[in-house]
């Protein structure tokens, strides 16, 4: 962990932790259409009320919250301004509209500049049926490859072959699954075990353990939860699966320790490297972090202007 992470200090947990997967949002600088219909979540959430959620240290990539696109550089910069005195946020999953050809090509290669900026995620869940398929979809995920930058893909149950698909079409990017797919829970069924299967077959995939809590019915027992991540780390193997919390939307059903819990519970049965690996070094390896790094002041890899006052 960083020394100067000391300033936050926090009891030490079993093993150092590598949040892949979080969000910070401030309403009154970016817009965020979707806040609007998540009355509990409609406000600013930044490092202090994560670290106010912690009891334990843990590092975090920050991955973009669905700004408006045309701010998704303003919303790097704003996180590269938080990271440059809280070195615990490793790096940025920055957000392209991959599938516009006239603007794709030209951000992917502003952001693998960068060197703050780690991977993509253009949010598909809640796109058409065959929209992964698109001609310039899929170079501009062939694009970030060639960049060294990993696509983050989140989606739902019934895009899980088509990002299969996509995998093997784009076969030298690094495709994250963020939160397991969104399967039903419990009640998983047969569909997104063999989907599931279907895409851990290709190795260019990574599997993040994480947004499950917020997709379970109410009443879901923990123990439930405990074995949809096992079977994702059946299916991937440990090497190939990467911690996430998803803060804070994750707070609409559980708290932060809650679902650390619970992962760790999933990794019991583990070999102790293995379950290291879950928890830290496979986001490491995936996205690239012993190369981020939040550049000096005055530094923009993206080509924006800097020097803006320090966010809150």
């Amino acid at each position: 962990m960083s020394a100067s992470r000391s300033a936050h200090s926090l009891p030490a947990g079993p093993a150092p932790v590598i949040d892949s997967h979080v969000h910070f949002w401030q309403p009154d600088r970016l817009r965020y259409p979707w806040l609007s219909g998540v009355p509990a979540l409609d406000g600013p959430f930044g490092p202090g009320d994560l670290l106010h959620a912690l009891r334990e240290p843990v590092e975090a990539v920050f991955v973009e919250a669905g700004r408006i696109p045309a701010q998704a550089a303003d919303e790097v910069e704003w996180v590269r301004q938080l990271a440059r005195t809280r070195p615990w946020i490793r790096g940025a999953v920055a957000h392209v509209s991959l599938d516009d050809p006239g603007t794709a090509p030209e951000a992917i290669r502003r952001f693998a500049a960068d060197p703050f900026v780690v991977g993509v995620r253009h949010n598909v869940q809640d796109e058409e049926p065959g929209f992964t398929a698109g001609a310039g979809f899929r170079e501009a995920v062939r694009l970030l490859g060639e960049a060294g930058l990993a696509f983050d893909a989140c989606v739902r149950q019934p895009q899980l072959d088509e990002l299969a698909e996509l995998a093997a079409a784009c076969p030298r990017t690094r495709i994250v699954l963020d939160h397991l797919g969104k399967p039903s829970v419990p009640a998983v069924d047969s569909a997104w075990r063999s989907s599931l299967r279907r895409l851990a077959r290709q190795d260019n995939v990574v599997c993040k353990l994480s947004g499950l809590a917020t997709e379970a019915a109410p009443g879901t027992e923990p123990a439930g939860l405990v074995a949809i991540l096992r079977e994702a780390l059946e299916e991937f193997g440990p090497d190939r699966c990467l911690y996430g919390g998803d803060w804070p939307v994750m707070t609409l059903a559980t708290t932060y320790e809650s679902w650390l819990g619970l992962v760790r519970t999933a990794l019991a049965d583990l070999p102790a490297a293995d379950a290291d690996a879950v928890m830290c070094a496979n986001t490491v390896r995936t996205y690239r972090l012993e190369q981020a790094r939040a550049p000096a002041a005055g530094h923009d890899g993206a080509g924006r202007a800097s020097g803006e006052a320090e966010p809150r």
